[in-house]
C-alpha cells in the first residue's frame, strides 16, 4: 500500500505543483479524483476501518485549511488538496503535514516579500498597526496600510507538496511506512 501512495501522491503533488505555479489555481479534475481515490484505496485494502481511517485524514485536511479559506486567506484548491492529502495519508501524517505546510508557506510568504523591501516594510506597518489598534480598542478592527490587492499571490499547493512529502518522509523513516494506524 506505501508504494501505491508514494506513487499517487508523488504524482499529484508534481501535478498541483505545476498547475498552481502556471495559472495560480489547483484544478477539481485534480482533487476530486485524489480524494476519491484514497478514501477507495483504503476501503478496499483495509475495509470499513480503512475507509474511517481515510475519512479522518479528510476531515483533519478539509477542517484545518476551511477556516483559511472563509477568511479569504487560501483558495480552494489549496483546501481540497490538502483533503485529498488527509485521504491519502490518514489523521496523524495529514495532521504533519499541515503543521509543515504552515512552516513551509511561511518561510515561502516571507521570502516572496523580501523580494520587494518596500512591499515587507508595509507589511510590517500593518502588523504593527493592527497590533496597536487592537490592544488600544479591544477590537479587530482597524484600516491597513496596504490594501490585499498590492500583495503577492502565493502558490500554496508549492507549500503543501513541500509539506506533504517532508510529512511522508520523517513518518517512513519513523515507523517504516507513510501513515500510522
Amino acid at each position: 500500500m506505501d508504494i501505491l501512495v508514494a506513487a499517487v501522491l508523488a504524482a499529484a503533488l508534481v501535478t498541483a505543483t505545476i498547475t498552481d505555479i502556471r495559472s495560480q489555481r489547483i484544478p477539481n479534475w485534480l482533487t476530486f479524483p485524489l480524494m476519491l481515490g484514497g478514501l477507495a484505496a483504503h476501503a478496499l485494502h483495509t475495509g470499513l476501518d480503512g475507509l474511517l481511517f481515510s475519512l479522518a485524514g479528510f476531515g483533519l485536511g478539509l477542517g484545518v485549511m476551511l477556516v483559511p479559506f472563509l477568511l479569504g486567506l487560501m483558495g480552494a484548491g489549496d483546501v481540497k488538496l490538502m483533503a485529498a492529502v488527509g485521504a491519502w495519508l490518514g489523521i496523524n501524517t495529514a495532521l504533519m503535514a499541515f503543521l509543515i505546510t504552515c512552516m513551509a508557506g511561511g518561510v515561502y510568504a516571507l521570502a516572496v516579500l523580501l523580494r520587494n523591501m518596500e512591499m515587507f516594510r508595509a507589511v510590517l506597518e500593518n502588523i504593527k498597526a493592527h497590533f496597536i489598534t487592537s490592544l488600544l480598542t479591544r477590537k479587530l478592527d482597524y484600516t491597513p496600510v496596504v490594501s490585499e490587492r498590492t500583495l503577492p499571490r502565493l502558490c500554496y499547493g508549492v507549500a503543501i507538496a513541500f509539506g506533504t512529502v517532508a510529512s511522508m518522509v520523517l513518518t517512513y523513516h519513523e515507523t517504516g511506512g507513510f501513515f500510522v494506524r
